[in-house]
């Protein structure tokens, strides 16, 4: 019998971990390991059960998603965080992804909405919605221009002796900050998925992140998209 994929549900609303917990149980592979009713709470959950997925609300009293993710991301890298938004806030969104969350998800979304993410998330994809990849790249690129600016300068890129990426691991971190999905890189450059996997692979493993998302930021705040 197949290890369950276990997940913590974190949200102040009782009603919502209630439904996620519900959807989520009927699910077969899927077992609802525990929930928490804020942030402080979550960081101990996650402690304590190690499961594979959080998925975290980020307004929450005592503790809020973004801090309880940064915290989680910091000791426990191997468990995935998701964020839960109601609202596609752009400050609220880049803070709890810039924290280690891999992605999010609206809490208006329906149950098979829900088990698509899950199903992406465990088979290594992404579920950033591309249009906010390429928003998230340019905000990252306003924030360093305006930063510069302050500075009197424009920051630099990162040298070849700090991140040696190949010529082919360059052009999949370009489509990455284009938000191309992985079936998408692989037609754009003529690759096989398997191949895509194992340059992103390379490539999160040279830049020291855990996801696409990540690799986006990290590029972007480090001057690796400049030409």
């Amino acid at each position: 019998m197949s290890v369950p994929y276990r997940i913590i549900i974190c949200d102040d609303q009782t009603l919502i971990r209630q439904s996620l917990a519900i959807v989520l149980e009927r699910q077969p592979g899927i077992e609802v390991a525990g929930e928490a009713a804020d942030g402080i709470e979550a960081v101990e959950q996650a402690a304590l059960l190690q499961p594979d997925l959080i998925l975290m609300d980020m307004r929450m009293p005592r503790m809020d998603g973004i801090e309880a993710t940064r915290s989680i991301a910091q000791s426990y890298p191997d468990i995935k965080i998701v964020a839960l938004t109601t609202f596609e806030e752009d400050e609220l969104i880049t803070g709890c992804l810039e924290a280690g969350a891999i992605g999010y998800l609206l809490k208006d979304l329906t149950p098979e909405e829900l088990l698509k993410a899950i199903e992406l998330i465990r088979s290594g994809e992404s579920i950033v919605p591309a249009s906010y990849l390429r928003k998230l790249s340019g905000l990252m690129r306003s924030l360093g221009s305006a930063e510069a600016n302050r500075a009197g300068g424009t920051p630099p890129a990162l040298s070849s002796a700090s991140v040696q990426l190949t010529e082919r691991e360059r052009e999949v971190l370009g489509l990455l900050l284009e938000g191309c999905s992985n079936k998408e890189i692989s037609a754009r450059l003529f690759l096989s998925e398997t191949t895509v996997k194992n340059h992103l692979s390379s490539l999160f493993a040279k830049l020291d992140v855990r996801d696409r998302t990540q690799a986006v930021i990290f590029a972007v705040e480090n001057g690796l998209h400049l030409k």
